[in-house]
């Protein structure tokens, strides 16, 4: 393996692990779709309080994941990001919701109520979490596009990718899309149970939350293990070089071979699995145990990372194109120049330092937990 295919194996080790981050923090979207249904205001505002300390980290770390892949995978960002643009236009917008609703929620003179701004914080919740996991469920099971590289001589028409009319819609209605989607929102929202436990001080809301954990992590593990079936019976797209060109061939089962060929792949995912499982099981059988974010934040973080890494390495297309399989991208046709994946990886050195402040800040957020009389008392609420 020479520098180049090093550096396109880093980064997409890089990308896997924005996506896991994303996908766990992603209990931040989980939490607002459960205000409608928060028994008074007061239990809300705890939630909302809870919530409002961690929402600007989803948002920026969607942002870093686009960043990162338009700096090492330039032609997945413009085929992605400018061909079905329907599908990311209805993300963004759920996140423009929620920065406004956070801003305004109980900001002086808000003549729209409390509730307004709830609902919109619900709607991000659920498309925040249904329309990522329909982005990432295409890494899997394809979008339609073309590409034609030659177009860039094309001065009328100099865009190499050409979409369906439907412009990323079609992704949304598509079935084995959506069960990835609904299973992230049901997974966020379990999570979301989890970190009200760890960081709210209330008998009642413990309670109440415990019942969650046990409906919402019910109902995920059924629609995950429904995934994993779709997904290792699934046919996949093999890259295989051929005379210094790649040539993209459909392979039955390729993601049940990933996992068996990459022992790594399916390690980190049993692992993952096992962690999450056990954060949910000791939750709903435990009188007051509060770590389970933790078990489950870090499985979730795991088992993300497993699936990133079947759908990109492995000579596997990581970007299925579902009208010509020749289109499909994969890690080494779709990446950046050897000079721009080497200069960006100099930047990559400052990644533990960020983790280390994040993880500082964490921390001193949340070194209270909230409780009713903070909520009384203090003035500065969201």
């Amino acid at each position: 393996m020479d520098t180049y295919e090093i550096l396109q194996s880093y980064w997409w080790l890089l990308i896997s692990i924005l996506g896991a981050a994303l996908v766990f923090l992603l209990f931040v979207q989980g939490g607002q779709t459960m205000l409608l249904g928060a028994r008074n205001d007061l239990q809300r505002s705890m939630m909302v309080n809870s919530l409002g300390r961690k929402w600007e980290l989803s948002f920026t770390t969607l942002v870093v994941f686009g960043g990162a892949f338009f700096a090492s995978f330039p032609l997945f960002y413009s085929t992605s990001f400018g061909g079905a643009y329907w599908l990311w236009i209805l993300i963004l917008l759920g996140f423009v919701l929620q920065a406004v609703s956070y801003e305004f929620r109980k900001k002086k003179g808000n003549v729209y109520g409390t509730r307004t701004f709830d609902t919109f914080l619900c709607i991000n919740g659920i498309l925040g979490c249904v329309l990522l996991g329909v982005a990432v469920g295409t890494f899997f099971f394809g979008a339609e596009f073309t590409i034609q590289k030659g177009n860039l001589l094309n001065t009328a028409a100099p865009a190499m990718s050409a979409w369906a009319p439907t412009h990323g819609l079609e992704a949304i209605f598509c079935w084995k899309n959506l069960l990835l989607g609904i299973a992230v929102l049901f997974l966020a929202r379990m999570q979301a149970a989890l970190y009200f436990i760890n960081t709210i001080d209330d008998t009642n809301n413990y309670k109440l939350q415990r019942k969650s954990v046990f409906v919402n992590g019910g109902v995920f593990v059924l629609l995950f293990v429904a995934f994993l079936v779709v997904l290792l019976t699934a046919d996949g797209y093999q890259a295989n070089m051929e005379n210094g060109k790649e040539i993209i061939s459909i392979v039955p089962y390729k993601y049940f071979h990933n996992f068996i060929e990459m022992w790594w792949a399916l390690a980190t995912l049993l692992i993952g699995v096992v962690m999450v499982l056990y954060a949910y099981g000791k939750t709903i059988l435990s009188d007051h145990f509060t770590h389970g974010i933790w078990f489950s934040g870090i499985g979730t973080v795991l088992v993300v990372m497993s699936l990133f890494w079947v759908a990109g390495f492995n000579d596997t297309a990581y970007y299925p194109s579902l009208i010509d399989p020749a289109s499909s991208l994969t890690i080494r046709n779709s990446s950046s120049s050897l000079f721009t994946l080497k200069t960006m990886s100099w930047v990559t050195v400052i990644i533990p330092f960020v983790i280390a402040y994040i993880a500082y800040a964490w921390y001193s957020l949340n070194k209270e937990p909230i409780t009713p009389a903070e909520m009384q008392n203090d003035d500065h609420k969201y």
